[in-house]
């Protein structure tokens, strides 16, 4: 990351060359697995033992249909043990909230393209996850159970300028809250507006939820900056926002 124009090629060459039809680079030892896990906010290794394996070719067509979700293959059974994984395996690797979500293949009734495009999606959680029904049940399945939510309208001039901007601040905050992006100007979002008491036309506006104790909190009115929104995190991990207006009784399961 810090150089930009030759990491990718010092990444490249860590990766052993594409063999058959798999279309997905191999890893050939540890130090070409910690590189490309370290390559990209969220990643997939298949960990199989040959390419006639269960789930092999699934795994090869689901992420060809999920190209925002840099994927490789790993045969080799030293760094299989070196990440935990003991027989053959479809990991994701976030660097969010430092996750590894595991898919042992022999636990799996059921091994095809759809299910696994089902689980790359709901499992890619990033550093900033634009809230919808998939991602949803990453986020809530997520050890980290704090998220910080920007609410904004797609469309407007403010919405890649804050979500760059939270993009950028979200990685101090690993494995203690998860920053959410919320599109105000979809219909199928509104439930989450109105849980905090907002409407669309309300917006720009940043909030906390507590998955643990069902509590929210809305930030003051005012701009949405990186200054702000950083004293506001570090006010509710300090517990210092108990005073704010909290959640309803019922227990959410989601926005």
């Amino acid at each position: 990351m810090f150089f930009p124009l030759l990491f990718p090629l010092l990444l490249s060459s860590a990766f052993a060359t594409e063999t058959g039809d798999s279309a997905l680079p191999r890893l050939g030892d540890l130090k070409a697995a910690e590189a490309f896990i370290d390559s990209a906010e969220v990643v997939v290794v298949g960990f199989f033992e040959s390419e006639e394996s269960r789930g092999y070719k699934e795994l090869v067509d689901a992420t060809k249909r999920v190209d925002t979700v840099p994927a490789a293959i790993c045969m080799e059974k030293e760094v299989w043990a070196e990440l935990s994984i003991s027989s053959d395996t479809i990991a994701i690797f976030r660097k969010a909230d430092n996750h590894q979500e595991n898919l042992v293949l022999s636990e799996a009734k059921k091994v095809e393209g759809d299910g696994l495009v089902n689980f790359i999606t709901i499992n890619e959680v990033r550093y900033v996850t634009e809230y919808n029904q998939a991602t949803a049940v990453g986020l809530f399945n997520s050890e980290v159970k704090a998220h910080l939510l920007l609410m904004v309208n797609r469309g407007t001039k403010e919405f890649t300028e804050l979500r760059e901007q939270l993009a950028a601040l979200a990685p101090e905050f690993t494995g203690k809250l998860l920053f959410v992006l919320i599109n105000g100007a979809a219909k199928s979002n509104l439930r989450s507006l109105g849980y905090f008491g907002l409407k669309s036309g309300d917006l720009p506006r940043v909030g906390i939820y507590n998955g643990q104790s069902d509590m929210k909190w809305l930030m003051p009115q005012g701009a949405v900056s990186s200054e702000r929104v950083r004293s506001f995190c570090h006010a509710f991990l300090k517990g210092e926002l108990k005073e704010e207006k909290q959640a309803g009784a019922e227990a959410k399961s989601e926005l």
